[in-house]
This record gives C-alpha cells, structure tokens and sequence, in this order.
C-alpha cells in the first residue's frame, strides 16, 4: 500500500509540477498541446482495455471518440450550450448508442466481434459526411473556448478566452480527467464486479454457470468504454476548436487498441503508457519523412516480440 502511495505522489507530482515546469523552462510552450492529446487518447484507450478485459477486442472506439465531438461540437454552436455542460452529455450520448449497438453484437464472439467494431469508425465519419447539421467535409469550425465555471461562488475554471494560453489550461483539465479516470479503472477492477468482470475473460460458460449475469457485464463495460471515448472527443474539439469527420479514423481506432498492447493488456495504467510511448515516437521519428512508418511498425513488431505482455511487465521480470 505504501509503495502504491508514493507511486501516485510520484505521478502527481510529475504531471502536475515537473512536467508544466519543464515547459515553462524550455519554452516549448507547444508541448502543452501535445501533451493534452497523449491524455486525451489515453482516456480513450482506457476504454478500449476494459473492453479487453471482458474478453473482446473493441477496434471502433474512434467512431465514439468522434460521435462525442460532435455532439460537443453541435450542442456549443448550434444551441448554446456550455462547453462544460457538453462532457457529460456527449459522453452519456455515446454510451447510449454503445448500448443499442452492444446489445446484438457483444453476443458475437472473438474475432467476430473486433470485425463489426472496425467498421463503426467509417460508418459514423460517412454519417458525419451526410448529415447536414454536421456540415459535411466543412466540419465545424471556429467552435468558442470555454468560459468560466463556478460552484458556490467559488471559481473552478477560468474563461479559457481571457487566458494568454489556453493550451496550459487545456493541458490541465485533460491531466485532471486523465487521472480521475484511471483512478476510477483501478477501483472498479479491484471491485467485486471488476474480478467477476475478469472471469468472463478466462472462461464466459463458467461464469454463466454460477449466475453470473454475462450478458449485463458486457454492455456495462461496452458502455463504460464508450462514454469514456465521447469524453475524450469532446474535450479534443474544445481544444483544437473544431472537429471534421476525419478527425478521429479507422487508423486512430487502430493506435487505441495498440496503446493497450503495448502498455500492458494486464495492467490497468498500460493505456496510458503506451499512448505516451507511441504518441511521442511517432512525433520524434517525423523528421525520418518516408521511413517513418516503417521504422515505426519495425519498432512495433519488435516491442511485441521481445515484451509480449506490454513495457509495464518489465517491473513484473524484474520482480521475478
């Protein structure tokens, strides 16, 4: 328990304090956006590795990731809603849809179902192409910051349009989010339904034989899933001010599962290293121009090969 303690001190301290300071330092105040989206895509991922954790590859959180900006996106412009107002519904909006699209598919086993999911990440970016009120390959754009939030008289957040940079503010509220939710992961895999949740991943007619209500724990861990992905998509689009439907692909639905390998499938916090790793070697190997993808799938491959288990079981061999 203490060392669980000092590892979270450790990682507040570094997101918090070391990692703004080091910014502020160099002066690449740029970093703070990159930074934001490793967050961000994190948060999406931590949805994808629960759904791995039922026993189920989920490769469509891209369609959510962009079904919650644009029901951020639409509500800010076309209604005038608060930014803030729009997290939580875009994200109870997409868990919703998981739902009525989970019921009939999480009955699919294996490959079967991770077939279907791949395909909701194109099905939704052509929806976003042919519904008018999402205005087409336009997108929509010139979407306005977020204003202030109060609670009791007490501020929680400023008007991110008074701010000389609002990419330090955005970088804040993603690292709050980032750790909020995979503080709330832990718990629940630690719960009693996270370990009945774990039982369908090693055998589904086991647990279904002891009562255990598969079918329910499905959808709920789809849903969690989903709304964590629309939750990263609508703060996506309040940081970079618009959204089109190629903002999130078939391509970053891919990275989302990725991040999970290559963090760690068995361990809750590998989402969010592996986001980290491949999100800034993907950015440090640009310069490399046409070799990049290839040294970057080389890299992959050999990752996979020699740490099948993710970069966290590394402490796991050393503890062996």
């Amino acid at each position: 328990m203490t060392k669980k303690i000092i590892g979270l001190l450790l990682f507040l301290i570094a997101v918090f304090v070391v990692a703004p300071w080091l910014i502020a330092a160099t002066g690449r105040t740029d970093l703070y956006y990159v930074f934001t989206s490793v967050a961000l895509l994190s948060i999406a991922s931590a949805g994808v590795w629960l759904t791995f954790y039922i026993g189920r590859i989920n490769i469509g959180q891209g369609a959510y990731a962009l079904m919650g900006g644009y029901v951020s996106a639409i509500l800010v412009m076309y209604y005038g809603w608060s930014f803030w107002w729009t997290l939580p519904v875009a994200g109870i909006f997409c868990a919703v849809a998981s739902i009525l699209i989970g019921v009939p598919i999480l009955r699919l086993r294996g490959v079967y179902f991770a077939m279907v999911t791949l395909i909701l990440t194109e099905v939704m970016r052509l929806l976003a192409l042919a519904v008018p009120i999402t205005n087409g390959a336009k997108g929509i754009t010139s979407i306005p910051l977020p204003g202030p939030i109060s609670l009791f008289g007490l501020a929680l957040a400023p008007d991110f349009a008074t701010l000389e940079n609002p990419r330090i503010a955005f970088y804040y509220l993603s690292v709050v989010l980032m750790t909020v939710c995979f503080a709330l992961m832990y718990r629940l895999v630690h719960s009693r339904i996270g370990h009945i949740c774990l039982s369908l991943q090693q055998n589904e007619e086991l647990a279904s034989s002891i009562g255990v209500n598969i079918a329910a724990l499905r959808v709920m861990a789809y849903a969690i899933s989903s709304f964590l992905g629309g939750l990263a998509g609508a703060v996506f689009i309040g940081a970079t001010q618009s959204i089109y439907p190629s903002s999130f692909t078939v391509t970053d639905s891919v990275n989302f599962m990725l991040n999970c390998f290559l963090g760690g499938l068995g361990y809750v916090f590998g989402p969010m290293l592996g986001t980290l790793v491949l999100y800034l070697g993907w950015n440090l190997l640009f310069s490399m121009e046409k070799y990049q993808l290839l040294i970057y799938s080389t890299a992959m491959i050999v990752l996979m090969l020699v740490l099948p288990n993710g970069l966290l079981s590394l402490g796991a061999k050393r503890k062996g």
